[in-house]
């Protein structure tokens, strides 16, 4: 049986395994997906070897850059994007070859390009992990300008104590690539001026659960449009399934 699964930590939720449980069951596939919370990336390589049958996996919070130091072969995207959420487990010279790559961008690109209006130009992007990486290459890719937001002072960055009304307003595409107001801590959210938006915000919230964030919901009030992390996850699947199953030389 071919076994495939999800490495992060914490996996206090994990809308992949039960995705594809239930496409597995659904298109009678002889698969399982399991999930694979490790407190370090030191334990990654026990799942590699103790985990039989195992061919593909994904990968999330807080382990998308850290995993790269243990995969053989990067591919464009996940090269040039600098994460990695998604590994193929190949043998080459009977020991394991990981592939990686990067199922977010195709995800969050797919997502939003039908959202941006002509006037979305310049960008927030709120958070410097291994999601917004991800968010970079594709505002690179269509020429959006944007500033990164972090809580710590970097050369060329934001910290969340810059932002003003003036500069939110500037900025009518914000998108959050921190876990605050993730489930189950769903009363946090990134503390920025929601009186500089309006009805020419779009506010994208990847966090997926809950459906509405107090960001969101702060974000809709002073008139702006928002949206949530749940058709880029469904797109990135997809792309994961297409990836592992991509007959490779």
């Amino acid at each position: 049986m071919k076994v495939f699964g999800l490495v992060g930590y914490p996996l206090t939720q994990s809308f992949s395994q039960k995705y594809f449980t239930e496409k597995f069951e659904k298109e009678k596939i002889n698969a399982r997906y399991l999930n694979f919370e490790i407190e370090s990336i030191g334990e990654f390589p026990e799942i590699i070897e103790d985990t039989e049958g195992i061919v593909g996996l994904n990968v999330t919070i807080p382990y998308k850059e850290k995993i790269i130091s243990f995969i053989q072969e990067l591919d464009l995207v996940a090269r040039e994007a600098g994460a990695v959420n998604l590994i193929k487990v190949l043998e080459k010279r009977n020991k394991p070859y990981l592939v990686g790559s990067n199922s977010d961008v195709y995800g969050f690109q797919q997502s939003i390009s039908p959202m941006l209006k002509p006037h979305h130009t310049h960008a927030l992007i709120l958070g410097t992990g291994g999601a917004s990486k991800a968010v970079r290459y594709v505002f690179k890719e269509l020429g959006i300008d944007f500033k990164m937001v972090s809580r710590k002072p970097r050369t060329g960055w934001l910290t969340y104590s810059d932002l003003t009304p003036e500069i939110i307003s500037k900025a009518p595409l914000i998108i959050n690539t921190t876990p605050l107001g993730m489930f189950p801590n769903v009363e946090g959210f990134p503390n920025i001026p929601f009186e500089g938006m309006d009805d020419r915000h779009l506010i994208y919230d990847l966090i997926y659960n809950p459906s509405e964030t107090v960001l969101m919901q702060k974000a809709k009030a002073a008139g702006a449009t928002v949206m949530n992390g749940h058709n880029m996850l469904i797109l990135q699947a997809e792309k994961s399934w297409e990836f592992w199953n991509h007959k490779t030389d």
